[in-house]
């Protein structure tokens, strides 16, 4: 049996990776403290766990649900982007609700590319920016990312014949992996560049509830002609502890909405209506709950932040995202220094190098673990280093 030829040139998933190596260290019986997937360690918040209780039981549930997303949902994430950003966007032409936004991202490229086509993607970013072009037998233009230039993708310097075939630019601020944060002159000057070039503009704001130290995330809808040519992908994921209920939305310029929804049309039956209704109790209810996760990840940004300069790890402190983008010593790659660590202090960190070339130089460390825990796993890691 033959298979696609992409799935030769594919790389295995970075995440799966990490799982696997932590499952055969676990089946060893070694403690392994994993600060490299970026999952929440607490629970969703009860709430929404009992809207999803009682919708559970309602068998109008229970059928195929609408392909779009139930009117409610759309309508739920319409009056959180008015509510939160200022933002109008249509339920019905301007709102796609998706299995999760990394479904949503990587079809994205089914609707957009054909063979050959480009995409421009952050050049230290999540992977499937650059995945789903790979699986459509398109290209990758990596866009350098520069800690001297706050990790800010640059699009300046793309070359013409690559622009000529582009069809999508990725971004993603609060940026994973960095925590970056891009400020409104950025969006408007991508924005401009995008328009100017008959690119869609795909922004990925999944981390744009959790902020700290009084930051406050935009969505780049609040700018002006952002509709004329972008699509914002919003996750529940991370805002509410529902990572593993795979819900999100995309929004934005209608003609995109509509080419992604008559892909999903074709390759999905959409998410069970049930976790739609939790995801409205999520959007619409109380949102103390994203408060006290905020000062949650901001207590544990802080004590990672302390530990690893202690032990001599450069990093800066990030003011949105679950994560802490550090330096490995010199004399090591992001994989080497993974390794050792994996190898000689049992913790997992995430190399830089899979999120793109510029990441190479860093890992990633994920906040999802718990006090002791990670002052455990630092200790651990200055012995390795030793």
């Amino acid at each position: 049996m033959r298979t696609a030829a992409f799935l030769n040139r594919m790389p295995p998933y970075l995440f799966a990776q990490i799982d696997a190596k932590r499952d055969a260290l676990e089946a060893q019986g070694v403690d392994v403290i994993s600060l490299g997937i970026g999952d929440p360690d607490t629970p969703t918040p009860p709430h929404i766990v009992d809207a999803m209780a009682e919708a559970i039981r309602n068998p109008a549930n229970h059928r195929y649900p609408d392909y779009a997303g139930s009117r409610a949902y759309r309508t739920a994430c319409a009056d959180w982007m008015r509510s939160r950003f200022g933002v109008e966007v249509d339920p019905a032409t301007e709102v796609l609700a998706l299995i999760g936004s990394k479904e949503g991202i990587a079809h994205l490229h089914t609707a957009y590319l054909d063979p050959g086509d480009w995409v421009l993607a952050p050049s230290i970013g999540y992977p499937v920016y650059s995945g789903g072009a790979l699986m459509q037998n398109a290209n990758t233009y990596f866009m350098p990312m520069r800690e001297e230039d706050g990790f800010l993708a640059d699009f300046s310097q793309v070359p013409a014949d690559v622009l000529d075939a582009a069809k999508i630019m990725f971004l993603g601020y609060p940026n994973n992996p960095t925590g970056a944060c891009a400020a409104e002159a950025y969006f408007d000057a991508a924005i401009a560049f995008c328009l100017e070039h008959d690119l869609l503009l795909a922004h990925d704001n999944a981390y744009c509830d959790i902020c700290f130290d009084g930051y406050r995330a935009p969505s780049i809808l609040e700018r002006p002609h952002a509709k004329e040519c972008c699509i914002e992908f919003f996750s529940l994921s991370k805002s509410y502890n529902m990572t593993g209920w795979r819900i999100a939305f995309a929004c934005g310029n209608p003609e995109a909405v509509g080419a992604l929804g008559t892909v999903k049309n074709n390759l999905d039956s959409g998410q069970f209506t049930a976790v739609q209704d939790a995801a409205i109790a999520a959007l619409s209810g109380d949102q103390q709950c994203v408060a006290d996760l905020c000062a949650l990840y901001q207590h544990r940004r802080d004590v990672v932040v302390e530990a690893l300069r202690a032990i001599g790890l450069e990093c800066n402190t990030p003011k949105a995202t679950i994560y802490v983008w550090a330096k490995v010593p010199a004399g090591e790659t992001s994989a080497s220094f993974a390794t050792k660590l994996l190898e000689q202090a049992h913790v997992i960190v995430t190399p830089g190098s899979g999120y793109g070339p510029d990441g190479e130089g860093y890992i990633r460390i994920s906040l999802t673990t718990p006090d002791d825990r990670l002052l455990e796993a630092a200790r651990r890691i200055k012995e390795a280093m030793a």
